[in-house]
């Protein structure tokens, strides 16, 4: 199998540069050539002719045009010159002719009520705009009235009217009560067009004293509302009937005008009792189908798109059982110009003729005008090559000034039109846009085309040359397209060279070289072949391919063509494909496709995998297909097929597979009829009637399916009725007033006869009516027009054909076509849960008037403002939809303290009905974030300055900040606890009578009347003098930072004053965690009830583990975490005994190594250079004894000696490390805290403890002072002291745990 496709250059569809066009020049769309070719203006853009503007917001009219040069602009007002220069309101955008008057900074939108109209000019002529009417949308107050209350009879007609305010665009009306309802209208109720409610007669429910008109101005987004009228029915018996008297339009006889293209309304009311009910009619015609609705309970007709066949006398009627009347509407339907041919943009070349077409139409006829350059033509320029001949201009021989924009005016008493065109004049040399010495490259025996894309004017004449000195190209064997192209069809290998493409016309000459190169075709020369293979055996197909030497081939081998399985036992080779241990799976088409730059070719071969034979090796095959086909017992629905099997080629035959061709209804298509074991020979085929068959027999072994035997003699079984009736029968309506009914058809062979027809019968359910039929040809859907919308309907579809009928079909449901909803929701009513959460009530619509399958309801909400910034901003309308028959829902997400507006519609299959009128709900108050920001400045020895920034999101009213602080000391301990209500306009505070030298920690948070917000925290150290230097901070923890000062060795006794807040409620807050390598120290905030035993639980930040607890010894409100993995992160949360559930929230920390801070310097202090004296004097009198010991011959027994009296204050170095024992401080004997260990960039921290020993030893580290002074420092280990309670005493310095945190 080979096939073989070229990807050379095909014969397509050509894409023309140039055509011609009345004698006019297309330009071709070269971005290059179009930015050389001078152009006349075109406007592209500009403002509606009427144009009605928010007068709250800025004016922008629209003026926007292309040309080159690039045009200018300038703007008329009312007729005369707007100079725009001299109003400081209005500016014109840059390199535009949009203007935007500012209406927002001061200006009146009435100012600048008037006509406007945009002239864009350049050298090559002018374009001007259409006339802009600017009009300010008004929306007027009601006039003040006093309004009697209407007394009625019952049974008699009332007219209440509305008689809205006149706004501009005109309101919309609708009738509300005072509990913002609409009010319910029916074939009895109902509102007119001119917005007056309508009674044909009254009952006593029409009581009410809250009749309400509404006037919507949708432009400005506000609605007036009429003084509510009082109705008051009292009854008379006997109620009296009458008979219809049409209560608008009045008389018998009025007329009506429309324009082509609008929406013809007519209305028709009457009064009566009973209700009477309204017909339309055409007199002398039918009313337009497809467009032509009623509405309002048929009280108006709506003809949609209307147009002059529309024109003549409709009549309405009113009728009820003591009679009717009626009235005849004239109408006449008249039109607004509108095109025939506009005008289209000429491009001439000079001396050519061209001509510019006006056409219009309209009732009355349009008034055809032409103006030059925005100027009435007959007062323009002069132009010899010009002649006006009522629509059209005519030029003849066109020189380069001819060049202009002619405008064209259709106008009648009911609108213009108004169009631009130009003449663009261009004297051009010839261009030739195909790019110098292009390459082309095909295949032989394959079409070649060369390109030679150009542009000239006057429009050159191209000619090709083969060569350099070639003669001109003509004859049978090449194709000139009108846009250059040569065509070669046949390439042949002598085609191969080098053309060149002339133009030229009488302002010049150009050429171009392209080359073309023929290839020979890509062949595969040994294609592969079909392979049996036993399992785990070899397979290889060859793929031996010729080429062209100058292409590249790749090759790729495809398996039922897709990739390749990923399996090493397939081996790619040059030109072949091997496949080591075949096995079943290998079995498939292999496909070599060889491709190049040019053309590509395939070829298939497949490969069937049989089983291991025993020896010797038995050749396995599929089977050879079946023959002597024979039919016997033919009877009217069956047949006996017999048939002779062929060599099953040593796999046994498993089954036989039998088709049939229906030659009457599908000729040439075989389908599958049964399947019968392979033992079996005959077969007895139930048959269908009215059907030629055919049959044939594939036999089925384990290697495949046989190739299909010979067809069998044919047999055409008798006509009958049907069988069975179309499936899937649905009804469903596409519009309001229509069913379709829908069923899926028989097949040719399912109609067991000619003339296959069906019986579509349908009658509406639950209603006492017969069944309407009708008989159809052979389609699949039928339409039922003039339903009433969405009712039941009982639907059947029954088969016929020329015999007779199908069984009787069972009958389905289905519904005429869904119109919109008719009411909203009504008592919408919101239930505001929290400050982001409320709930939403409504009641259900009746079901009458959704008029369609209900979906459910959506509640449309958006926040109008926020009550604490009071500023507006864009209205973002969120959607919630909750299906079925809700009545309620939730509205999540809300902002606190802010207003919301809501609506809500019910949704059918049609889509949304009305909406609610709007429900205005607010949100209370929430707590706020946290301040934007707490900043710790101007540090002194007794006070910090506090700068903040208010939250970002209050969430309320601030109604202060609440400031608490602490001291820090040397073991973290924490001191009391101050807390400050600060106001909430205040953004700084000085906090004075601090200690000097302390770190303190800072909690702030903001508070509404609802309760604190987050808090922020900050740490600070106040100086040790007047000189001490700011440090940078250092991060700790989440949203954690602290800023370090250097402190003084003074000691300063005056505490801070502060006042004690009792906690509202029992909670533990603020957890904050200070990490090193193998430790983390855990503080937090606790407010509740005294003598609480707390707990910390820890673990693993993102382990499923269970949390580890440690008892915290005491009320403390800290605790020390040991034995942590270096670089892990944890989480910790903390807790108190016996308050069940009660803990604090999570807070995750990371340990890390120890980071070195800076140290005091205490080889400056006194009382360490008076210290090392004394150890030198000691070990100075030491050496001396002994080396007079030595020089007397005596030993010295230092270990004796050591061991019987050993120096509480030397302690003996430590036999595993070699390392110092610990020094204790002389004034109080305490041994010093384990507070720092030597990372291993050796660097060195200290205790916060300014008056304890700093470590000394021999090291790289050992350094002297200026004064010779050693100051020495060790990394040995310290040994632990003994543990205190259930808390070791171990706790790390303040300075190393935060100096510890990244």
């Amino acid at each position: 199998m080979m096939k073989k496709k070229s990807v050379s250059a095909r014969k397509a569809s050509l894409v023309l540069f140039l055509c011609q066009m009345i004698s006019a020049l297309d330009v071709p769309l070269d971005s290059k050539l179009l930015e050389e070719l001078s152009q006349p203006p075109t406007i592209t853009q500009q403002s509606p002719k009427d144009y009605i503007v928010d007068p709250r917001e800025n004016i922008v009219i629209q003026c926007e045009a292309k040309g080159k040069p690039p045009p200018s602009f300038s703007w008329t007002r009312n007729g005369t010159h707007f100079d725009i220069d001299k109003d400081a309101q209005v500016t014109m955008k840059p390199n535009s002719g949009t203007l935007v008057i500012n209406i927002m900074n001061g200006g009146k939108a009435e100012a600048y009520e008037g006509v406007y109209q945009c002239t864009a000019r350049n050298e090559r002529g002018a374009a001007v705009s259409n006339n802009i009417v600017i009009r300010p949308s008004r929306s007027p107050l009601w006039t003040k009235e006093k309004l009697e209350p209407n007394h009625v009879r019952e049974g008699d007609s009332l007219v209440l009217h509305c008689r809205p305010p006149v706004g501009l665009p005109p309101p919309i009306i609708f009738w509300m009560d005072n509990a913002f309802q609409r009010l319910p209208q029916s074939e009895r109720v109902s509102q007119g067009l001119n917005g007056d409610l309508y009674f044909s007669n009254v009952q006593p429910e029409d009581t009410r004293e809250d009749y309400i008109c509404y006037a919507r101005f949708n432009h400005t987004q506000t609605i007036q509302q009429k003084q509510p009228i009082s109705v008051k029915v009292f009854s008379t018996k006997p109620v009296t009937e009458r008979q219809p008297v049409l209560l608008t339009p009045t008389g018998s006889t009025s007329t009506k005008v429309e324009l082509r293209g609008n929406v013809l309304l007519l209305e028709c009311i009457a009064a009566g009792l009973p209700t009477p009910v309204i017909r339309w009619i055409k007199e002398g015609g039918e009313l337009p189908a497809n467009r032509t609705f009623f509405e309002n309970f048929k009280k108006t007709l709506k003809i949609i798109d209307v147009s002059e066949a529309d024109s003549g006398n409709y009549k309405c009627i009113a009728r009820n059982r003591l009679g009717s009347a009626h009235h005849v509407i004239s109408v006449t339907v008249k039109a607004a110009p509108y095109w025939i041919t506009a005008p289209r943009n000429l491009v001439l070349s000079p001396g050519e003729d061209g001509t510019l077409i006006c056409r219009a139409n309209g009732n009355p006829k349009p008034d055809i005008s032409w103006l030059a350059n925005g100027v009435p033509i007959a007062i323009a320029p002069e132009d010899p090559s010009r002649k006006v001949d009522g629509d059209t201009i005519i030029f003849s021989h066109v020189q380069e000034r001819s060049s202009a924009v002619y405008q064209c005016n259709a106008s009648n008493e009911y609108g213009y039109l108004l169009a631009n065109a130009f003449v663009n004049v261009l004297a051009e040399p010839p261009r030739i846009l195909t790019p110098a010495n292009k390459l082309y490259q095909v295949i032989a025996d394959s079409p070649a085309l060369l390109d030679c894309a150009y542009f000239g004017s006057p429009k050159p004449e191209i000619e090709w040359f083969k060569g350099v000195k070639g003669s001109i190209l003509r004859g049978n064997e090449y194709v000139f397209h009108d846009n250059g192209t040569l065509e070669i069809p046949v390439a042949q290998k002598d085609s191969t060279g080098t053309y060149t493409c002339v133009a030229r016309n009488e302002l010049g000459k150009i050429q171009n070289e392209v080359h073309l190169e023929v290839k020979d075709p890509t062949m595969i020369i040994k294609q592969p072949e079909y392979k049996v293979i036993q399992r785990y055996g070899q397979a290889s197909f060859e793929c031996v391919i010729k080429h062209d030497s100058t292409l590249l081939p790749t090759i790729i081998w495809l398996k039922d063509n897709a990739e390749l399985p990923d399996d090493e036992r397939f081996l790619v080779g040059k030109d072949n494909l091997t496949i080591m241990n075949v096995t079943d799976k290998d079995d498939g088409t292999y496909t070599c496709i060889v491709n190049t730059t040019l053309d590509s070719v395939s070829a298939s071969a497949v490969l069937t995998v049989v089983a291991a034979p025993p020896t010797p090796a038995i050749i396995y095959a599929r089977p050879n297909p079946p023959f002597d086909l024979e039919l016997t017992g033919q009877l009217e629905r069956s047949v006996e097929l017999s048939w002779i099997p062929g060599d099953e080629n040593n796999s046994p035959i498993t089954n036989f597979v039998i088709e049939y061709e229906d030659g009457l209804h599908e000729p040439g298509v075989w389908h599958y009829q049964t399947e019968v074991p392979g033992t079996q020979t005959t077969v007895q085929l139930k048959l269908s009637p009215y059907v030629n068959y055919s049959f044939r027999v594939i036999a089925v072994n384990e290697i495949g399916r046989s190739q299909p035997s010979e067809p069998s003699e044919q047999y055409l079984t008798k006509s009958a009725n049907p069988d069975e009736n179309p499936s899937n029968v649905q009804g469903i309506g596409s519009e309001p007033d229509n069913l379709v009914i829908t069923w899926e058809s028989l097949k040719g062979f399912q109609s067991n006869g000619p003339g296959l027809q069906y019986k579509v019968s349908w009658r509406q359910k639950d209603v006492d009516d017969e069944w309407t039929s009708v008989i159809v040809a052979n389609v699949s859907k039928y339409i039922v027009s003039g339903t009433p919308t969405f009712v039941p309907y009982e639907i059947k579809v029954q088969a016929l054909n020329d015999l007779g009928y199908a069984p009787e079909p069972s009958e389905v449901i289905g519904h005429s076509g869904e119109d919109l909803p008719m009411v909203a929701p009504g008592n919408v009513q919101v239930h505001v849960i929290n400050s982001t959460l409320a709930k939403v009530h409504w009641d259900t619509v009746p079901l009458k008037t959704v008029r369609g399958h209900l979906q459910g309801y959506k509640v449309y909400y958006w926040k109008v403002q926020s009550l604490s910034r009071r500023s507006r901003r864009h209205v973002e309308k969120k959607i919630l939809t909750f299906r079925g028959n809700k009545t309620f829902g939730m509205l999540p997400g809300l902002e606190p303290y802010s207003s919301y507006k809501l609506n809500v519609r019910v949704v059918n299959g049609k889509g949304e009905g009305p909406a609610s009128p709007d429900k205005l709900f607010k949100t209370p108050e929430g707590v706020p974030s946290s301040p934007s920001f707490l900043r710790i400045t101007n540090p002194t020895l007794d006070s910090l300055t506090l700068e903040w920034g208010s939250p970002t999101h209050p969430n309320g009213v601030l109604t202060s900040y609440i400031l608490k602080f602490q001291p820090i000391n040397n073991t973290h301990e924490l001191g009391p606890l101050v807390e400050i209500r600060i106001p909430a306009n205040e953004s700084s505070l000085i906090l004075k009578n601090l200690n000097y030298s302390t770190r303190y920690k800072f909690y702030f948070n903001a508070q509404t009347s609802v309760g604190s917000g987050s808090q922020i925290t900050e740490e600070a150290i106040t100086i040790m003098d007047e000189a001490g230097i700011l440090r940078p901070a250092v991060g700790a923890g989440k949203g954690y930072s602290e800023i370090l000062f250097a402190t003084s060795p003074v000691m300063h006794s005056v505490r801070p004053t502060f006042y004690k807040v009792q906690p509202l409620y029992p909670r533990i807050r603020n957890v904050t965690t200070a990490a090193a390598e193998t430790y983390a120290n855990i503080s937090w905030e606790y407010e509740g009830p005294d003598h609480a035993n707390f707990y910390v639980e820890y673990g693993v930040a993102g382990s499923k583990e269970d949390w580890k607890k440690e008892i915290v010894n005491g009320s403390r409100s800290f605790f020390v975490l040991k034995g942590l993995t270096p670089g892990t992160a944890y989480k910790v949360r903390v807790g108190a005994e016996g308050l069940s559930g009660f803990r604090s929230s999570e807070d995750v920390f990371e340990t890390g190594p120890a980071m070195a801070s800076r140290q005091v310097d205490i080889a400056t202090q006194g009382w360490f250079i008076g210290l090392m004296c004394a150890v030198a004097l000691l070990i100075l009198i030491l050496l001396i004894v002994c080396f007079i010991r030595r020089n007397k011959g005596g030993k010295y027994p230092v270990k004796e000696k050591e061991d019987a009296h050993a120096d509480p204050e030397i302690q003996p170095m430590k036999e595993d490390d070699g390392t110092f024992g610990e020094y204790s401080d002389a004034e109080d004997h305490k041994p010093l805290k384990k507070g720092s260990r030597t990372p291993s960039d050796r660097t060195v921290k200290k205790e916060d403890s300014d008056d304890s020993l700093v470590d000394y030893g021999e090291g790289v580290n050992g350094q002297f002072n200026e004064d010779g002074s050693f100051i020495g420092q060790y990394s040995g280990k310290k040994e632990k002291e003994p543990a205190e309670g259930n808390e070791s005493s171990e706790a790390p310095s303040p300075v190393n745990a935060m100096n510890s945190f990244v």
